[in-house]
């Protein structure tokens, strides 16, 4: 977690580190669970405390991050290592003073929401009301109550009675920013499901299914293989919904199933590395996407550590590097241009020169102003607007 410091220089440093999860041991399914956090959902801030939730595979666990820069000194019946002094010893009263001290920055767990997920764990998302959230695996999607620990309802199940019949899982889920009754999940096939929760306790049947119909010109071994939804987001207004595949980012009108209303390449010159892309294991790569404050610009990442920013209003998109050259303060960065076939200009990158092992998965966009973060494999990359 960062504070920025100053804002003209935007000088980040660690505010605090905290462990999250512990590896576990499943001895009934002979399986070890990982530590690592797959999803962290800030909630909104109530008062001077921030609230947390994060989840590894199976467990959700609610996070409160609170500060403390002074205590309190003399007591009346304790002395000031802790230990209780005997009553009968004290013949004047104190009045304890709060004394000030260095900052503390402590994390404590509120509340633990496990037992719910036969399968991993791939989103969490709270909903408009503040008072619950989803939690979604492969083939379920649970809905809590952040006070409610041991009980958790089920609202979607897309497991066949005959696991040899399963087709499809679930890859995301997400709530809708102001509609408290509707969510949306998207699923490996490249389709996503609108459901309401008021229509029924279990939302098997969606309202809406928006699915583009495949090019038949483009058909290959991979179609089904790209065309998975890693990541799907509702934009602030409510409006929209980004979705993410291995090749492209499309925007999704809610009132228009039928096909998006944007679509946006991010690295179509993969089209033709598919097979190799395969072989490494990247075409499961599961790349996340963002909307910036005015849901007027979208960004996701890609290989080499570049990331693409899309802008819907004048179309121009841009292609940008997160690396150890560029993490000076105050360095402009520069576009990138990737060249797929023939002859190589002086500053195109030729796309058989690309590094698979680095990849930004994980990107974000501040709320209100143009600040972005960008996660490579080992570095946490923070990048402003110019600052005259």
């Amino acid at each position: 977690m960062n504070k920025i410091q100053s804002h003209s220089r935007g000088e980040y440093n660690v505010y605090s580190t905290f462990q999250s999860h512990e590896p576990e041991f499943d001895y009934l399914k002979s399986l070890e669970i990982e530590e690592k956090i797959n999803k962290i959902r800030w909630l909104p801030q109530k008062n001077a405390a921030q609230f947390l939730l994060s989840t590894n595979d199976k467990t959700i666990k609610l996070w409160k991050i609170s500060e403390r820069d002074k205590r309190p000194e003399g007591y009346n019946l304790k002395e000031e290592d802790g230990r209780y002094r005997d009553p009968t010893t004290v013949t004047t009263l104190r009045v304890p003073v709060f004394r000030p001290m260095d900052l503390m920055v402590e994390a404590s767990p509120r509340r633990i929401f496990a037992n719910a997920h036969t399968y991993h764990i791939n989103s969490i998302s709270i909903n408009s009301d503040y008072e619950t959230y989803l939690s979604a695996d492969d083939l379920r999607i649970n809905l809590w109550h952040l006070e409610i620990t041991d009980r958790s309802f089920n609202i979607v199940d897309i497991k066949p009675a005959n696991m040899e019949e399963l087709t499809e899982v679930i890859t995301a889920a997400e709530f809708h920013p102001n509609s408290c009754n509707t969510f949306v999940y998207s699923s490996s096939k490249g389709t996503i499901r609108l459901c309401d929760m008021r229509a029924s306790a279990l939302c098997d049947r969606h309202s809406k299914l928006f699915e583009e119909p495949e090019d038949p010109s483009n058909r290959s071994f991979f179609s089904e293989i790209i065309s998975s939804i890693s990541d799907v987001k509702f934009s602030h207004s409510g409006r929209y919904m980004m979705t993410r595949d291995y090749l492209s980012v499309k925007i999704w009108d809610l009132n228009m199933e039928n096909r998006p209303v944007e679509t946006y390449q991010v690295h179509e010159y993969l089209r033709s590395k598919l097979c190799s892309l395969y072989e490494n294991d990247c075409i499961f790569d599961k790349f996340e996407c963002c909307w910036n404050g005015s849901d007027s610009v979208v960004m996701t990442g890609s290989y080499n550590n570049f990331f693409r920013m899309f802008d819907r209003n004048t179309k121009r998109d841009i292609t940008l590097e997160a690396s150890r050259e560029n993490n000076k303060p105050r360095t402009v960065l520069k576009p990138r241009k990737v060249c797929a076939s023939g002859k190589r200009k002086k500053d195109e990158i030729s796309v058989d020169s690309l590094d698979f092992n680095k990849k930004i998965l994980h990107t974000a966009w501040h709320p209100k102003e143009n600040i972005i973060a960008v996660a490579t494999t080992n570095n946490l990359y923070i990048f402003q607007d110019k600052v005259n």
